[in-house]
């Protein structure tokens, strides 16, 4: 098998490294960098993220990662939301009243869950649509969170990017949020693969694989 090039993207976010060892043990060689050339290139591109939506939001535009997010997307080249990585691809977060315009690859709002304890922290399990690529051999499993804000309504149709059918994974913690999606060539999991153990690991390897 072909070893996948993958860059994850730096972007002065944390978890960078955890994400890049994870990616390596499933076969993946993997760059952590902001090379704008480099990331194009690479089979796959992860765009990681913790902290505030804003934050991230402002690192990503200040390496041109929204250039670099919009062309491999525009080309049909995979990209991996992780956690806030996956929240800046909706449409504006919403933080300490604090409004901030995301990438807009998916129309959406990503605000403060409605949960009597916050963050929503620690393992939790997934309801996964049939036909999920991501989660074809880890459906019964538990995966590893910490978020407080998250996406709680879907909106996009198979008409509305390349006729393709999105695959919507959903997860409740006082009410029920996105959890992951597949799209084409981005899919995203707002929990943490890289922290989630033997599931996580399966995860991660089945994108991989699908690196074309």
């Amino acid at each position: 098998m072909t070893t996948r090039s993958v860059v994850v993207l730096d972007y002065g976010s944390g978890n960078l490294r955890s994400a890049q060892r994870a990616l390596e043990r499933v076969g993946a060689t993997v760059a952590v960098t902001d090379d704008i050339d480099i990331a194009l290139a690479a089979d796959g591109l992860v765009v990681p993220g913790v902290g505030a939506y804003a934050a991230c939001m402002a690192g990503i535009r200040a390496v041109r990662g929204d250039v670099i997010i919009d062309r491999r997307l525009a080309g049909g080249r995979p990209v991996l939301g992780i956690c806030v990585g996956m929240q800046v691809l909706f449409g504006r977060g919403v933080e300490h009243g604090l409004e901030t315009e995301g990438l807009g690859e998916w129309p959406g709002v990503v605000e403060q869950l409605q949960a009597e304890v916050l963050p929503h922290m620690g393992w939790n399990t997934v309801r996964p649509p049939a036909g999920s690529t991501l989660f074809a051999d880890v459906r019964d499993e538990r995966f590893y969170f910490v978020h407080s804000y998250a996406v709680t309504s879907w909106a996009l149709t198979a008409t509305d990017r390349n006729r393709i059918t999105p695959h919507v994974t959903w997860t409740r913690h006082g009410q029920d949020f996105v959890s992951a999606v597949e799209n084409g060539p981005l899919c995203a999991t707002q929990f943490h693969p890289e922290k989630s153990g033997d599931a996580g690991a399966t995860l991660l390897e089945a994108w991989v694989r699908s690196l074309r």
